[in-house]
């Protein structure tokens, strides 16, 4: 099992966002809330940006009604099979 391998970096907080972590850690250390809520963030940046470029790819799909109707259908009777 690979270990992890942290690095040390230091960064300055504004004094609400200190105290707010320090309230919320709860039995985790300060470092590991901040790792816990910069990740739970990244994750929520990435979803949004795949959300963007989706919205974008769609926007210029055909407004073909019945090459819509048949793609739901093909996907309803694939699930079907599983």
């Amino acid at each position: 099992m690979p270990s992890t391998l942290r690095k040390i970096r230091s960064f300055s907080l504004d004094p609400t966002v200190l105290s707010e972590l320090e309230r919320t850690k709860g039995s985790l250390s300060a470092s590991e809330r901040v790792n816990q809520l910069l990740k739970q963030g990244l994750e929520m940046e990435r979803k949004a940006n795949l959300d963007q470029e989706a919205a974008i790819f769609f926007r210029s799909a055909p407004d073909d009604r019945d090459e819509r109707r048949a793609f739901q259908k093909a996907n309803v009777s694939s699930w079907a099979r599983k």
